[in-house]
């Protein structure tokens, strides 16, 4: 078929980049050497690729050497020191070398009675959130079956009774500014303010001291009633904005049947 010279310049590109090789997605990348390596290897070397693939750090792209560095796709490099391999870290280095990330939890850890007792037979971080399987952080990780590990459980049942009513209302006023932000509505100065207030109830995670987590917790709860009453006050906003809208609607159902009345008595 002979195509007009005019249509052949517009299709022309089109049938090009449907020629064009489509572009390399993310599972098509070549996997880090470490993984490569590790997954092959039977036992306890290949034991952390396993944990780790279920873990919140692979979940976030976190791989091997973003902890203990080395050259990630060179194998020949992959532990060299002078590549920033740091591999496995001592007991007492361990705050140090999560902390890397993690900064603000390694200072609320290291001023607890858990991080005091560092290198004396206290927990480091891997002891609660393990190695290579890391799980998400969360009061689900203060249990009888972790904390009777090293001590009775009692005190750690307070305080993760004062630290759930707090988280709930978090992500109960976190739910409903999305919705509102989803609608349009400004939603900036709340979201800064829960923002505020979850990384002060983030600082009681590693606190041990049952009384003044129960006490922060009634602070924290105090300063969240106050983002709620603005959440109500945008509530009682809408609802107006509702029953005025339902209001005018009603006034036009109102004129158009009074129109269609006068109408037929004139008929």
């Amino acid at each position: 078929m002979h195509l007009p010279g005019k249509v052949f310049a517009l299709l022309s590109p089109l049938f090009l980049a449907l020629l064009a090789p489509l572009p390399a997605t993310a599972a098509e990348s070549p996997e880090i050497v470490c993984i490569q390596c590790h997954s092959a290897m039977p036992g306890r070397l290949g034991e952390p690729v396993k944990l780790w693939k279920g873990s919140i750090h692979a979940e976030n792209g976190i791989a091997c050497n973003a902890c203990h560095g080395g050259d990630p796709k060179n194998a020949a490099n992959a532990m060299s020191p002078a590549r920033g391999f740091l591999g496995a870290p001592k007991e007492t280095a361990i705050p140090a070398f999560c902390g890397r990330c993690h900064v603000g939890v390694m200072r609320d850890y290291l001023a607890s009675a858990h991080g005091k007792a560092l290198g004396k037979g206290g927990p480091t971080c891997v002891t609660c959130h393990s190695n290579h399987h890391v799980v998400k952080a969360s009061l689900d990780l203060i249990n009888e079956k972790n904390c009777s590990r090293c001590h009775g459980f009692e005190r750690a049942r307070l305080i993760r009774d004062a630290m759930q009513e707090t988280e709930g209302m978090i992500v109960a006023i976190d739910t409903r500014i999305a919705a509102y932000k989803e609608e349009g509505t400004d939603t900036e100065g709340m979201q800064k303010g829960l923002f505020a207030v979850r990384n002060r109830f983030h600082t009681l995670f590693h606190n041990v001291d049952a009384a003044m987590v129960k006490k922060e917790s009634a602070g924290i709860q105090g300063d969240l009633r106050k983002i709620q009453n603005q959440l109500t006050a945008l509530d009682a906003s809408r609802q107006k904005r509702k029953l005025a809208g339902a209001g005018g609607i009603s006034a036009m159902l109102l004129l158009a049947l009074f129109a269609h009345l006068l109408r037929k008595t004139y008929d």
